[in-house]
């Protein structure tokens, strides 16, 4: 028989069965289409050596802008504090909550042998993962708290626990009549921490103050950022404003926003919103906007401590400080009429877009004396979460509950041949987690979520709105900014990291117990000293299924309270960078592959024979001399059957893509033209994979040697 060529349809499907989808593909990991093909994702590479520069908490919100100066400043938002990368140094510019307060004496208790303090502060409101500084203290058990402590456990309103690094030597109380305690603005929550009762329910998603048996949103820290001119703006989700003026010289912590308009003189500071859901500044007329306010009322002194979860506030415009409406000026306020809450808002070129959790809202200028007009655009919609959209030529894309919309002056939905496999396996209770962004270079909108069974992101969909295709694959990151200030697109991806809860006294124990582990992916890899360790679940803090003494280091025996790290640490990472994965000093390879529905030979009337496949593929863009794939065709007897022993061939490029000794590029390339098999199957499915550092590949159309061999 001539040969058969292997063209598919581009884009995965996973609406129907793998055979009702012959003709197009059916799996991939970490691959996308380029003109209709097939080819491997771009590498990532950390911005700056993350073993050196880090940041602490998962980053959930990125702002990129440039100074007067001409830096090129990133803010990063994570649950524990906020940060202003510059030059690939993360800043920590988190505000204080409030001014040092000298505590009772002896305020330390501490265990002989145990790194754990306990520190008694009378009311001190913080939570667990806020960061405190201790001044002034004297030595006690053999250890001296001064400095920055991370809050490790709340023991209840007046008593907290720390690490400290080094064990106590005797069992006592302590620190002296001189220790001041100054905190951090309170950590938010890495995952949601589901409950019952006032605030375990929905801030972010329900009525205010109605409590609800899942927790949705309070607990996890979003932070919106944006900057107004040079400086930055950042608002932590039902949380106060904050402003940092640029100074990149001592990256002095932000401040209340109401404090620098109360210091300007403005009597209106104290109208200044201290509650939002989300902050941005309108680009082109300068307005900041609270999406979900404290009210203005005329005949208080100061603004309510009632919020309105759907009330939009503005400032009077090229002023942030005055949020008092008056005649002179144009601040104002306007409460939207369709929802229970404001879920997330997106600004534009002509109109800003204000989602609530069932309606489309657009914001537009009208100029004095009714400042800004909202009209309604569609009811009877849902979006997952406040970073679920992104806007990308004028048109905005997003998730929602069910299936994903987009608007570019109509709402429309998108027809998705991934919808039932993406939403069904979307863990529904860390909803609030999903990031959206683009990829503008590739016509690409990328969504990171929780699948199922985890509780982090740890999967993505990738719409492809050029060509309309959709593909997928699993990846964990946590944060996504596309700015035409940095070279590539920005990704974060980041844990809040643990303690040991429980010493590891063994090597041969397997499962290891963490004060926390919620942010962990569902298996990964951590580093305990020196050793590191692989494991395959988490599950009630305990992290199981433990191999000791991965990638070459030693099992060893580790103390209670030694610090748990995840073997990527938290990091700001370039996307479309080479072709591997940068994300440690030593580079890895990035397992790629993609396979097809099954095909047969007159709808498998046949056993089909195959004897030789021709390879068709381009290596174009490795970095490695003679990069190479494998290509396997996989048989099985009928639908309801598992694939028998598939073929396993390699194809190897004889090019060299070394870019110091060989090119990025051939025009004519050369690798294996044909390889022989023995293969029989009623149907069969196609696939291609790379393990290989280096390798770069986009598949072509191959042919396969294939005649009808029987009917059994």
């Amino acid at each position: 028989m001539p040969l058969q060529k292997l063209q598919y349809r581009p884009g995965v499907n996973r609406e129907g069965t793998n055979y009702s989808n012959e003709g197009g593909f059916y799996q991939c990991d970490k691959v996308r289409f380029r003109s209709g093909y097939p080819e491997k994702l771009g590498g990532w590479q950390s911005i700056s050596d993350p073993t050196v520069y880090t940041y602490k908490g998962v980053a959930r919100s990125m702002w990129n802008w440039g100074a007067l100066d001409g830096s090129n400043l990133n803010a990063v938002g994570t649950n524990q504090k906020l940060y202003v990368e510059n030059g690939g140094d993360y800043n920590d510019i988190t505000p204080w909550a409030d001014v040092a307060q000298a505590l009772a004496n002896n305020p330390f208790s501490m265990t002989s042998g145990s790194k754990l303090v306990t520190v008694t502060d009378t009311a001190h409101g913080a939570t667990a993962g806020t960061w405190v500084t201790f001044a002034g203290a004297t030595a006690a058990g053999g250890i001296t708290i001064n400095g920055a402590y991370e809050i490790i456990t709340i023991v209840d309103g007046n008593t907290y626990t720390i690490i400290n690094a080094t064990a106590a030597s005797s069992t006592t109380v302590g620190g002296g009549a001189g220790v001041t305690a100054r905190y951090q603005i309170n950590a938010g929550g890495a995952t949601y921490t589901q409950g019952v009762g006032f605030g375990a329910g929905s801030w972010g998603r329900g009525g205010w103050g109605s409590g609800t048996t899942v927790g949705v949103g309070q607990q996890l820290r979003l932070w919106t950022l944006d900057n107004f001119g040079q400086d930055l703006l950042a608002a932590p989700r039902n949380g106060v404003i904050y402003y940092w003026a640029k100074d990149i010289s001592t990256y002095a912590p932000a401040v209340t926003l109401k404090s620098l308009a109360s210091s300007a003189g403005y009597s209106s500071g104290t109208f200044v919103p201290t509650q939002t859901l989300q902050i941005f500044v309108s680009p082109t007329q300068r307005f900041v906007i609270a999406f979900g306010s404290n009210p203005y009322d005329p005949n208080q002194a100061t603004v309510p401590t009632t919020f309105d979860p759907m009330l939009v506030r503005w400032a009077d415009q090229e002023n942030t400080y005055d949020w008092v409406p008056s005649a002179s000026n144009q601040a104002g306020e306007l409460r939207l009429s369709n929802g229970s809450t404001i879920v997330t808002a997106l600004h534009g070129r002509q109109e800003n877009l204000i989602f609530t959790d069932t309606a489309l809202f657009v914001m537009q200028y009208l100029g004095p004396p009714y400042v800004w007009g909202f009209n309604l655009i569609e009811a009877n919609l849902s979006i997952m979460s406040p970073n679920a959209a992104v806007t990308v030529n004028n048109v905005t894309y997003w998730m929602g509950m069910d299936k994903f919309y987009s608007y570019g002056g109509t709402v429309a939905t998108i027809p998705c041949t991934l919808r039932q496999f993406i939403f069904e396996n979307i863990n529904q209770s860390q909803a609030y987690q999903v990031i959206c962004g683009s990829n503008e270079g590739f016509n690409e909108v990328w969504w990171y979520y929780p699948s199922a069974n985890s509780q982090v992101n740890d999967s993505y969909v990738i719409y492809n709105y050029l060509e309309k295709l959709w593909y997928y694959g699993s990846l964990n990151r946590t944060a996504w900014m596309d700015s035409a200030l940095r070279p590539y697109p920005m990704a974060a991806f980041s844990v809040q990291n643990s303690y040991l809860s429980v010493a590891v006294s063994s090597t041969s124990i397997t499962s290891v117990s963490l004060v926390d582990t919620s942010s962990y992916p569902a298996s990964g890899t951590v580093q305990i000293d020196s050793e590191i360790i692989t494991y395959t679940g988490n599950s009630g803090n305990t992290l199981t299924g433990c191999t000791r003494g991965a990638y070459g280091t030693t099992a060893a025996t580790h103390t209670q309270y030694t610090p748990v790290t995840n073997y990527v640490p938290n990091q700001v990472m370039y996307h479309e960078y080479g072709v591997d994965d940068g994300s440690r000093p030593t580079v890895s390879a990035i397992e790629a592959y993609i396979q097809s529905s099954d095909f047969d030979i007159g709808d498998g009337h046949n056993f089909g024979f195959v004897w030789r496949m021709l390879p068709d593929v381009t290596f174009n863009g490795s970095t490695v001399n003679d990069p190479q794939l494998t290509m396997q065709l996989k048989p099985r007897v009928n639908s309801g059957t598992a694939y028998s022993v598939p073929s396993v061939d390699a194809v190897v490029s004889a090019d060299n893509f070394d870019p110091v000794a060989g090119a990025r590029y051939y025009t004519i390339e050369t690798y294996t033209g044909q390889v022989y098999t023995r293969l029989r199957g009623r149907q069969m499915a196609f696939r291609i994979s790379s393990t290989g550092i280096g390798v770069n590949w986009q598949l072509g159309v191959p042919r396969i040697d294939i005649r009808p061999d029987g009917r059994r």
